[in-house]
């Protein structure tokens, strides 16, 4: 009978939580221009800015942003915000801006000089107010677009001379390379500066992308970044500076005991890149977690330590093949993911491109890494949008403290968190918006924040619990892995398990798979992430209803709420 009491305790409990009432945060409205703070990016009342932005690439040889030969200017800068971006990483070439040749060019006559007549026709269609604008005024007309929908722009110097980049043989890689004159680049720098001063979206000016090739050395590095960033700044000192690094824009390494010399603070962040096939075919020849191990390791030692230093980082390049069959770069996604969530930067997802007008010599080229599908309407990889709309918000920095720090579970394969609706009900993956607080003490217990509840397991391949006895090995969770993403506790029985979720999204325990030497299996399932958390959730209540359970279950029951916490809850 104490059994039938105490259970039927519990669910009432867990009721009168999950339907108390909730406070939802209001959204936060950004006050511009940003500028740092430490590692963290803040607008002018010091709150945090997460820049969750996507690239638009407007630096081949058309030099005019691509798509608009597809759909309506303002469709695109919507269909941006609907995807949940808030910022367009927006490239441009050295070129445009110095070139007067170039830049006096009209659409028309850049693209019929090309022998793009269907990219007219397009463009006449669907922007016809630009087809005959120098190409300048319609890159002006892009950035001013995207304003209007409230969208931050980052000026990316992606090249020299406009085309598809990057090799260490085209001449645009480094400073000296054939199309690369450090005096013309800055000169272009302070030009764009110059040209976007006092455009309130446009918040940031990346200096150069992926910086590579054999003439690359860090002394020269520091003599032109330093230059062009103190150009930048004395032109426009509203944007964020953002400095790039050597070998592709992995290598940051440099910075570790020789930090830039400036003469203004506050306004600079790191960019790095990384991709899977940045490690070749790693992720499909060996391990996941091996790689994923090996390679955030390595990512830390030459950029991520810039966090740890107080700078912040902006991984301006990430991406994968949206179509969902390659395996390299699937495994590679959701390190990526677990990562970006555990470190909370600020990103750039490469790209929101569909289709090229041309590129590498090939008229309207299909891009798989691109968000939106050839017709620049629907997206290519709707799962994909989901994985991603986690790390769209903030989970922590300045401003964010709504709730006293804690823990989320997230789920990189997915995109989701793990949440419960009450006792009665298995936990399952849902939206981070609706995830539980969680607290991971150092006896390793992961229990609800507020509550005397704990994750448990039971049987293997049967449903996580929630219990309230958390001093048994089955309540103990460890992250094991070279990857950091298994949780991993130990069944009633003592056998080794980890969590998991079943084909209904519910959260399991099964038999931890792929944890070494094995390359043909997939651990993306058990992989989660322990993520750090000031947020508040909009089903997080209010803290008197979570902190006096007993009370709460004593009262409705008609009991003293010690003799209750003596007899149900025992030690805890």
């Amino acid at each position: 009978m104490d059994r039938i009491v105490f259970f039927s305790v519990l669910s009432i409990f867990s009721f009168l939580v999950a339907f108390s009432d909730v406070m939802i945060p209001q959204k936060h409205v950004m006050a511009l221009p940003l500028s740092t703070n430490s590692r963290w990016i803040v607008d002018e009342n010091g709150q945090r800015v997460k820049l969750a932005c996507v690239n638009w690439v407007s630096h081949l040889e058309v030099m005019v942003a691509e798509g608009l030969s597809e759909q309506p200017m303002d469709a695109i800068a919507k269909r941006i915000v609907s995807m949940g971006f808030n910022c367009v990483r927006l490239t441009w070439p050295v070129f445009l801006v110095t070139n007067d040749t170039l830049g006096s060019l009209t659409v028309r006559e850049s693209l019929r000089s090309l022998g793009l007549l269907e990219s007219i026709s397009g463009i006449q269609a669907n922007n016809p107010s630009i087809i005959d604008l120098p190409l300048l005024n319609v890159y002006q007309a892009v950035v001013s677009s995207l304003g209007d929908n409230n969208v931050m722009v980052i000026l990316d110097n992606h090249i020299s001379k406009p085309g598809w980049c990057c090799s260490n043989s085209d001449g645009n890689g480094f400073f000296g390379d054939q199309y690369f004159d450090p005096d013309l680049w800055i000169t272009g720098l302070t030009r764009m500066a110059s040209m976007f001063n006092g455009v309130p979206n446009v918040v940031g000016m990346s200096l150069r992308n992926e910086l590579r090739g054999p003439k690359q050395n860090v002394n020269d590095w520091y003599r032109y970044m330093q230059k062009g960033a103190e150009a930048v700044h004395s032109a426009n000192p509203d944007v964020i500076v953002i400095l790039s690094g050597l070998n592709y824009d992995k290598d940051l390494s440099f910075l570790r005991n020789r930090p830039v010399n400036l003469t203004f603070s506050r306004k600079i962040v790191f960019e790095v890149h990384w991709y899977g096939f940045t490690d070749g075919q790693a992720w499909k020849n060996g391990n996941p977690n091996q790689v994923c191990g090996r390679v955030v390791d390595n990512m830390m030692r030459i950029s991520g330590f810039l966090l740890e230093q107080g700078w912040p980082l902006f991984m301006s390049e990430f991406g994968v093949d949206q179509r969902g069959a390659n395996v390299n770069d699937n495994r590679y996604l959701g390190c990526f993911l677990g990562v970006a969530a555990e470190l909370d930067f600020d990103w750039a997802l490469w790209t929101l491109v569909g289709s090229y007008y041309l590129r590498q010599g090939v008229v309207g080229m299909n891009e798989y890494y691109g968000v939106l599908n050839s017709n620049w309407i629907e997206t290519r990889n709707s799962t994909f949008l989901q994985q991603i709309s986690a790390l769209q918000s903030p989970f922590r920095g300045p401003g964010l403290s709504e709730v006293h720090l804690h823990k989320v579970i997230f789920h990189p394969s997915t995109g989701l968190c793990v949440l419960r609706k009450s006792m009665l009900e298995p936990l399952r993956l849902g939206p981070c918006t609706k995830s539980e607080a969680w607290n991971y003490t150092p006896q390793k217990i992961l229990s609800v924040k507020g509550t005397y509840f704990c994750l448990q397991t039971d049987e293997l391949a049967k449903p996580a619990k929630l219990g309230i006895i958390c001093t048994d090995s089955n309540s103990k969770w460890e992250t094991i892995s070279d990857s950091k993403m298994h949780l991993s506790s130990k069944a009633p029985n003592g056998t080794p398990v980890c969590l998991d979720i079943d084909s209904n999204n519910t959260i399991v325990t099964s038999t931890c798979k792929c944890l070494s030497k094995d390359n043909t299996c997939d651990p993306e399932s058990q992989w989660f992430k322990l993520v750090n958390s000031t947020t508040r959730s909009s089903t997080m209540t209010k803290p008197s209803t979570m902190t006096k359970p007993s009370s709460l279950i004593s009262s409705t029951l008609n009991f003293p709420a010690k003799d209750f916490s003596w007899k149900f809850l025992g030690s805890v």
